[in-house]
């Protein structure tokens, strides 16, 4: 378990190139197991499609006509061969497709298990930071570039074949690095912008790529966040002027109708 936010940069041959500290607005959170379990559900929830749909009696074809009359015959009585209650009969009280799972995520709160999660990973050591990866595509490279960091300390079994083993970060994510990555079973890789608490908790080891960028893209995400807050709040909402009732003019008064005198 780590204390201190100062870590080493290694490259992809496993050697050391440098260190670098991370910020401890990111990496040095404690743990809140209530917040992850709230917003980890929410984004398994609301990744959930919903697809199981069953029919009701009125869903199932046939059973238009009564089984037996109603009187007479000694069985119970029934009014279609559809009920819930016959073989072959609809479903009650089944799932249906147009069910929505969804639930709602506050952005401060999705933020901030992104945070915590990344500070657990580097207390436990799971943590790597690496120089680059090389983007020619080929998937020997990426194979490569894992083998050699499994000579970093802690990092042994870097390579083993278990899925979700790897989550690799980048500033940004292109067509050559995700062609490199994407027939390794173990590992996958993801630009920084399109990670969630989720992504980095699911994985075993968190490898970051260029952690200059990478980590200043969360950085500049979080001041920007809060410089909105800050000029929203300073914003002085006008005082809002009333109205003068207008002096409803004075009406004259109402002639009241002539009446005629009917004579006879």
């Amino acid at each position: 378990m780590k204390n201190s936010l100062e870590t080493k940069i290694y490259t992809t041959a496993g050697k050391e190139s440098g260190s670098f500290t991370l910020p401890e607005s990111i990496f040095g959170l404690p743990w809140n197991a209530d917040m992850m379990h709230q917003v980890i559900i929410s984004m398994q929830s609301n990744a959930r499609h919903g697809n199981a749909n069953t029919k009701g009696r009125g869903d199932v074809s046939g059973g238009g006509k009564k089984p037996w009359r109603q009187k007479g015959t000694g069985r119970a009585r029934h009014g279609s061969s559809r009920s819930p209650i016959w073989i072959g009969g609809g479903s009650s009280h089944g799932p249906k497709s147009e069910k929505d799972y969804g639930k709602k995520i506050n952005r401060k709160m999705k933020q901030k298990a992104l945070f915590v999660a990344l500070s657990e990973k580097f207390r436990n050591d799971k943590v790597l930071l690496v120089t680059d990866f090389a983007a020619d595509g080929k998937t020997k490279s990426a194979a490569s570039a894992l083998t050699g960091l499994t000579k970093v300390s802690g990092f042994g079994t870097l390579t083993t074949r278990k899925p979700n083993n790897i989550l690799v970060l980048v500033p940004a994510i292109t067509d050559a690095l995700r062609k490199s990555f994407r027939n390794i079973p173990f590992a996958f890789i993801d630009s920084i912008g399109q990670t969630n608490a989720a992504d980095v908790m699911g994985y075993r080891y968190i490898v970051i790529a260029k952690p200059e960028e990478t980590i200043a893209f969360l950085a500049d995400k979080k001041v920007a966040r809060k410089t909105a807050e800050k000029k929203k709040a300073a914003e002085v909402k006008e005082p809002k002027v009333k109205k003068e009732k207008k002096e409803k003019a004075e009406k004259a008064p109402r002639r009241k109708a002539a009446t005629k005198k009917v004579t006879e």
